[in-house]
């Protein structure tokens, strides 16, 4: 066998050995060299491979193409046999898919699409933490609703927030197996119709924890200690408490997306919770902020950490905590909200510019909600409404910085956009 050589030239050299009629070696022009069986099947003609030479030598070459000659006799054709066992072996693969298994190709096709990678991380932990423990071993075809509320339950009243995401992700991963034909059928992770008929609904068990905020009463006094600390920091939360906005559309937003002359922040999709495009009035007091800040050459954004980056959310936090801490040492009991007692947090200012748009002026709820970048009214009423009540809006944050400067907000005229004026 070893003395066979290919002649040179042409295609594949095919070279008959004996021992059985219509075996041969075959041998590319490249010097590889194959078993290969011509025979008759049926009406047809067949070149069957019986594997490569030397890992198959000519004994079990020969007793392969035997075993091939005897099927056939049998009425068989090793290659659609052959095929056939293929085509078993894969769907049994498919098949025998574990959610573990589907989780971490699930994960690594779809984690790229998300910008923020702590989300990301959060995905993995929570499917790993709660989903993989009941679900992890189990065929993605096998598992049954009965199956995920075995996962869910434990922790649908006492962590409901995270319940809800985890179900979530388990519908996306089944999701994604039923689309890669791994199961079929309908999900059992899915809520409407399904889980909803079994499990609470999250509104009627979660705890609803609110975000910490100031006072109506100590906004105008924080705002003023808050003005006299310097720092990046201190002033993104000084514009976030004047816009009214969320940490994260402050922390990254960039000098591009500013009109100072018009006195306009359009803030990005991609940097707003409801992933859409958030136009913001800016008052004087926060042109002027922006006009004072000063700005690193080569960097777009409008309040870098202090080594260009974006800053972090944990570094407005520390903000709120410094000022607390400085209530403490001189003897008061710092920022706290009313109700819980708890020191105010940064999101928490959404909630005091909420409270004192309801009470204490007369500008429409929407308005307000608008300026907070929620959804108002239903589906269809936000389809037919173009305007987003820009100029409206201008004197409801123009209105709101008076009352943190302690303009005598009480005192400054405002008018009812409702068309009726509270009593």
């Amino acid at each position: 066998m070893k003395r066979l050589k290919h002649p040179g030239r042409g295609h594949n050299a095919c070279f008959a050995v004996g021992g059985v009629a219509g075996l041969y070696l075959q041998i590319t022009p490249t010097g590889g060299r194959t078993w290969l069986l011509r025979v008759a099947v049926g009406a047809r003609r067949r070149e069957i491979g019986l594997g490569g030479f030397p890992e198959v030598p000519l004994a079990q070459a020969r007793e392969r193409a035997r075993e091939a000659k005897d099927a056939i006799r049998r009425g068989i054709d090793p290659v659609e046999e052959r095929r056939a066992a293929r085509a078993a072996l894969m769907t049994a693969q498919r098949r025998g898919l574990s959610f573990a298994d589907a989780a971490d190709r699930f994960l690594d096709a779809k984690l790229s699409e998300f910008r923020n990678p702590k989300h990301a991380a959060q995905w993995r932990t929570t499917l790993t933490t709660y989903a993989l423990p009941d679900l992890g071993h189990m065929l993605v075809n096998d598992i049954a609703v009965q199956d995920v509320l075995r996962a869910l339950q434990p922790i649908w009243h006492d962590k409901t927030e995270t319940a809800k995401r985890v179900r979530g992700r388990i519908e996306s991963v089944l999701s994604w197996t039923t689309v890669a034909g791994h199961r079929q059928g309908d999900n059992p992770a899915r809520w409407k119709g399904n889980l909803d008929a079994l499990l609470p609904k999250p509104g009627k068990v979660a705890k609803v924890e609110n975000w910490p905020a100031l006072a109506l009463d100590d906004a105008a006094p924080w705002f003023a200690a808050l003005r006299q600390r310097d720092g990046m920091a201190a002033r993104a939360l000084e514009f976030l408490c004047l816009t009214a906005s969320r940490s994260g559309a402050v922390r990254q937003a960039a000098w591009v997306e500013f009109d100072l002359e018009a006195g306009l922040w359009t803030a990005p999709a991609l940097h707003m919770k409801m992933k859409r495009e958030h136009r913001v009035p800016l008052p004087p007091e926060v042109v002027k902020l922006l006009r004072a800040l000063p700005r690193m050459e080569g960097n777009p954004l409008v309040f870098p950490a202090p080594r260009g980056g974006v800053l972090s959310d944990m570094s407005l936090s520390a903000v709120m905590k410094r000022m607390h801490g400085s209530e403490a040492k001189a003897g008061r009991p710092g920022w706290l909200d009313p109700r819980s007692g708890r020191p105010a947090v940064p999101h928490g200012l959404r909630s005091t510019f909420r409270d004192w748009a309801a009470e204490r002026t007369h500008y429409p709820r929407e308005m307000a909600e608008i300026a907070l970048a929620h959804d108002v009214g239903s589906e269809v009423e936000r389809a037919y409404r173009r305007g987003d009540m820009m100029e409206k809006r201008r004197g409801l944050m123009a209105a709101w910085a008076g009352f943190l400067s302690d303009r005598r907000p009480g005192s400054a005229k405002v008018i009812d956009l409702g068309g009726n004026r509270r009593q």
